[in-house]
């Protein structure tokens, strides 16, 4: 299987919007804030693509309407996102704070949330505490923790919570987890349902690269977005020829440390049958 460094940009665009339609239901940005999937290219079925995230960006705009502390009243607030069937919750953005996680934990009316959307919270790991060990989350299936300075022991709460079994999509995009929180949910049990995976701008090395090539538990993965690490090509060939990613369908691997000379050779021979995207620059 090779790169293609040129393809049809609306089959590229169309297919970024059916990966990212369950992001946009759950209130959530395109996967890496100020970038975008863009004029790239897109290969076709058993083949790889080899393209940028950047491009023009989103505009960064003034921060004009941007809260800049929490709600008022943050019971209200909740109430306010929480969707009418009581299944998704976006709080985006909202900046609740500690406070605001333990208000969440203690509301009845979030018992059957599926969906959690926490972008930028300022959540850090006792936010994450609060969310791992309360029951009224043990449905969530799509949990957002993107920008929270989450650290690698939020990630093990994560791993070792009872209350996490359900989990199939996981962003813990621009936090702090590092190889040792991606070995933790490598490990877990809690990982074996996952289907898409954002670990960017985490510090990630070759060591986190090959925790998930060689875990059995991430078997389900079919996204899986390792943006902005520190991934060499040794990383990126463990992940390509993993015994255990057989599902996976989209691999980014943008901003990370790999030799682009050595890449085209090694995407030939994948390991990975069903893998139809592979991003690199």
């Amino acid at each position: 299987m090779s790169i293609h460094k040129k393809a049809v940009q609306g089959i590229l665009v169309l297919g970024w919007l059916v990966w990212s339609l369950p992001a946009f239901g759950a209130g959530e940005h395109s996967p890496h804030e100020g970038k975008q999937h863009g004029s790239g290219q897109h290969g076709g079925p058993g083949d790889a693509a080899k393209k940028g995230h950047g491009g023009g960006g989103k505009h960064s705009g003034h921060g004009y309407g941007r809260p800049k502390g929490p709600p008022a009243d943050i019971p209200a607030h909740i109430r306010g996102k929480l969707d009418q069937d009581g299944t998704k919750i976006n709080l985006n953005r909202s900046l609740i704070g500690v406070k605001g996680m333990q208000i969440l934990a203690d509301m009845p009316e979030l018992k059957n949330v599926r969906s959690l959307a926490l972008q930028g919270n300022k959540l850090g790991d006792e936010g994450v505490r609060i969310l791992t060990t309360s029951e009224t989350f043990k449905h969530t299936e799509n949990l957002s923790l993107w920008g929270n300075k989450v650290s690698a022991q939020g990630a093990k709460m994560i791993a070792e919570s009872p209350n996490m079994k359900n989990l199939k999509e996981l962003k813990l995009t621009r936090n702090q987890i590092g190889d040792e929180g991606v070995e933790a949910l490598a490990a877990s049990e809690n990982s074996s349902a996952l289907t898409f995976v954002d670990f960017s701008a985490n510090e990630i090395s070759d060591r986190g690269a090959l925790a998930i090539a060689n875990s059995p538990q991430f078997s389900n993965l079919k996204r899986l977005d390792l943006y902005n690490n520190r991934i060499t090509t040794k990383g990126m060939k463990a992940l390509l020829q993993s015994k255990n990613l057989k599902s996976l369908e989209m691999l980014i691997l943008v901003r990370n440390e790999i030799d682009l000379e050595k890449a085209d050779e090694i995407a030939k021979n994948p390991s990975l049958p069903n893998l139809k995207r592979l991003e690199l620059e």
